[in-house]
């Protein structure tokens, strides 16, 4: 599982500022919930530019949440223009760090932010040198404008860190020979005409979360609700993927029997053989 400090989980367990604020004057979105993590972030800003109050709604992992309760932490109090210099980097040290895997929670909470002040602004929904971007990952929708400021503010050098900071590349995997060549254009490696095909690569932790919600979705729930049961996915870290049984199976004897004998051999048959099912 993932090693989170202690600051992750207690901003995970017990969020500060969540849910709608009602007398918000500035609102930023980003993500989405098909792409597995979304945030809307919500502002009372006053006349002279100060941030009063803050709140968040998001939906997506522990990492997520945390990045999203500490942001609304340091910026009430603010200028919207100190709160526009607040970089993902110091979102994710102000929880004490966060995995690499887990990095674009922070980047997340950084674009919310931009997007509410602008909002609050009457500018434009995005920046214009995103606008001007040309769309790299059609999966996450990040442009090439997205990721080389994502490269020059947190010195990246590798595609996949760029997929742990942005997630561009971490769903069908289309896009990753693009990131290469941004990256190696951007490091002034080589010429973009001497790079070579990306090898194929191994399913990511995103591609595999969406396939086995997929699963469970579309193949598992209907299985067990047959028998007045349920299920809840709960985490997916590699190989290793926790779900907890819900309704009627949740007080069933032969509970592992159905995490093994059904969830885990339906999730090795139709997302990949090494998948491990634990029930959390």
């Amino acid at each position: 599982m993932w090693n989170y400090s202690e600051k992750v989980n207690e901003h995970f367990l017990h969020p500060h500022n969540a849910g709608a604020l009602p007398d918000a004057n500035a609102i930023g979105e980003v993500g989405s919930l098909a792409c597995g993590d979304a945030l809307k972030l919500y502002l009372k800003i006053s006349d002279a530019g100060i941030i009063e109050k803050a709140s968040f709604e998001t939906f997506g992992c522990a990492s997520a949440i945390a990045s999203s309760s500490i942001l609304t932490d340091l910026i009430m109090g603010m200028h919207v223009d100190a709160a526009l210099k607040v970089t993902n980097k110091e979102i994710a040290e102000a929880l004490d760090g966060l995995p690499k895997e887990k990095m674009h929670c922070s980047v997340m909470g950084q674009e919310a932010l931009e997007a509410a002040i602008r909002n609050w602004k009457g500018e434009p929904a995005v920046p214009h040198a995103h606008e001007e971007g040309a769309l790299i990952c059609k999966c996450f929708g990040v442009t090439d404008a997205q990721i080389i400021r994502t490269m020059r503010e947190n010195h990246l050098t590798t595609v996949e860190e760029i997929t742990q900071y942005t997630k561009a590349g971490g769903a069908c995997g289309e896009c990753l020979d693009k990131i290469a060549e941004i990256v190696a254009i951007e490091l002034g490696n080589k010429p973009v005409q001497e790079l070579k095909p990306l090898a194929p690569r191994p399913l990511t932790n995103v591609q595999r979360m969406q396939r086995t919600m997929k699963i469970i979705d579309e193949e598992i729930r209907p299985e067990l609700a047959k028998d007045g049961g349920d299920i809840e996915l709960i985490d997916v870290d590699g190989p290793r993927v926790q779900v907890a049984l819900r309704g009627r199976c949740a007080q069933c004897r032969s509970s592992q029997v159905t995490v093994k004998n059904l969830v885990e051999k339906m999730l090795r048959e139709h997302v990949s053989p090494d998948i491990i099912v634990e029930e959390a």
